[in-house]
């Protein structure tokens, strides 16, 4: 299959997946063409990226950017109303989770056996890290889901729901096994095309599974501390070291054409013909003009920036006409796993364990990654991570240091369609901190999390999950019970093992 083409066929799987359709590879039933099961890892890697990206770097950017405070409604509009009041049932956004098991993680899966028979351990790898991505984000937002029995066709239809910490556990030996193997060819041609990530760079997918294993770690610091620890341990031991590229689909990939666009752009702004959605939110903006970040104008345009407080929907202050809309662009990028993010994360492995590094050293990079990442000098981030207002704690607590990093690590996911993972790190970290009072009262901390001003959940607890679908009540007996979505995830502070 010629390079552009195979490029064409994903960007458009991508697009189409964002709004739930049936993906492209299982549209074709013609008998002239080969049933997707007879697909090769070359066609079935590259649709299951698309795939990801379009639920992940789609409808779930918005839950993200609304849930982790970038992003709240605009008075005039009620599209994502559900979402700024916490008020999601059973029947909402459930096309990612259909979506990301029948779409990604199925092609992810085939992808593995196929490339297993052929000895294409390069694919593996590739094929792995992308499965054990997607069950992640499906573990972070609903807590237990089906893994042992799972992706097995017609086998199992009804499988049953693992721990999110078991799932955690198989994914890390999934991922260890593919790299315990000759994986290190780089795809060359057609192949590299496939891989929009590094286009076949086998030493960079290496660095993916080492840095996506050390998330996986952290993210068990509250529940297993000792699992976490020897993980992070071993990682920082393995001699494959951690990304510090952008990991994702770039915005090379993407162009100003319907259904070969980004997807948060396709779905909030071109599908709906407006822009009248999604404007700033105090919360966020608050923290960067206190902080004098530059950031703001890459993320949200020139001055004046105007923000909504968050979820005052219905609210009448004059400044709301003049609601500043995030910046978003047909060609935005989608990434996975960012640079800022992997020197994040190594700043607080450092921090926490005491691991071989310099975690200033990582914090400074990781800024200046967002800064470069955003169009700006990496060395102006350099400079600006020296300034008073977020400066390295060098000399503080451990607790100190933690909030320092996540809070950086915040302002970093608000680009490249990587919202969600703020919501997730507030969860485990408790940074930002939740504010007892609302952006408008004298008392307020610039950067603090509020609750949303109609907000519907019991005790004013803000979300921390996903519910199932109601699909999944009727077709899966398995299904566990349901429990409201302010119900902390087993990695979450208050989480159930």
């Amino acid at each position: 299959m010629k390079k552009n083409n195979l490029k064409t066929i994903a960007i458009l799987a991508l697009t189409f997946i964002a709004f739930g359709c049936k993906k492209i590879t299982n549209i074709n039933t013609s008998p002239n063409n080969p049933p997707l099961s007879a697909a090769t890892p070359q066609v079935l890697f590259p649709s299951a990226v698309a795939s990801s990206a379009g639920r992940i770097g789609g409808e779930l950017q918005i839950l993200g950017g609304f849930w982790s405070q970038y992003y709240t409604q605009y008075t005039t509009a009620n599209q994502f109303r559900n979402i700024d009041s916490y008020n999601l049932t059973q029947n909402d956004l459930n096309a990612n989770w259909n979506e990301l098991f029948q779409g990604a993680l199925e092609d992810y899966q085939l992808s593995i056996t196929q490339a297993k028979a052929k000895g294409l351990n390069n694919y593996v790898l590739m094929s792995t890290c992308m499965k054990a991505y997607t069950y992640g984000v499906l573990v972070d937002l609903y807590d237990q889901v089906p893994y042992t029995q799972a992706l097995q066709g017609a086998t199992v239809t009804q499988p049953v729901f693992d721990k999110g910490h078991d799932v955690y556990l198989g994914l890390i030996k999934e991922i260890d096994a593919a790299l315990a193997a000759n994986y290190n060819v780089n795809l060359a041609g057609a192949d590299a095309a496939t891989d929009f990530l590094f286009n076949g760079d086998m030493t960079k997918w290496a660095q993916f599974a080492n840095t996506l294993e050390l998330k996986l770690y952290l993210r068990m610091v509250n529940a297993y501390p000792a699992d976490a620890q020897a993980g992070v341990t071993k990682l920082f031991a393995n001699g494959l070291g951690f990304l510090n590229v952008d990991a994702g689909i770039p915005s090379s990939t993407f162009s100003n054409t319907p259904n070969k666009d980004n997807p948060f752009f396709e779905y909030n702004q071109r599908s709906l013909n407006t822009t009248t959605n999604i404007k700033a939110s105090t919360t966020f903006l608050l923290y960067l003009t206190t902080t004098e970040d530059p950031r703001i104008t890459p993320l949200f345009g020139p001055s004046p920036v105007v923000g909504i407080n968050q979820g005052d929907y219905n609210g009448s202050d004059a400044t709301y006409a003049k609601a500043t809309n995030p910046a978003q662009s047909p060609t935005d990028p989608v990434w996975f796993i960012s640079a800022a993010e992997s020197h994040f994360l190594q700043a607080e492995a450092i921090v926490r364990y005491g691991v071989a590094g310099n975690a200033a050293a990582e914090y400074v990079a990781g800024v200046s990654a967002s800064f470069a990442a955003n169009g700006l000098s990496a060395s102006d981030g350099a400079t600006f991570a020296a300034t008073s207002a977020v400066a390295f704690p060098a000399a503080g607590t451990t607790d100190a240091k933690i909030g320092a990093i996540i809070m950086q690590k915040w302002v970093a996911n608000a680009q490249g369609c990587h919202a969600l993972e703020s919501f997730f790190d507030q969860q485990r970290t408790g940074y930002p901190k939740n504010s007892a009072v609302y952006t408008t009262n004298a008392n307020y901390v610039p950067g603090e999390w509020v609750y949303s001003l109609n907000g519907v959940t019991v005790g004013k607890a803000f979300p921390k999950r996903l519910i199932f679908p109601e699909s999944e009540y009727t077709t899966n007996k398995n299904t566990p019970t349901l429990v409201p979505l302010t119900t902390p995830v087993w990695w979450g502070i208050g989480g159930s093992k």
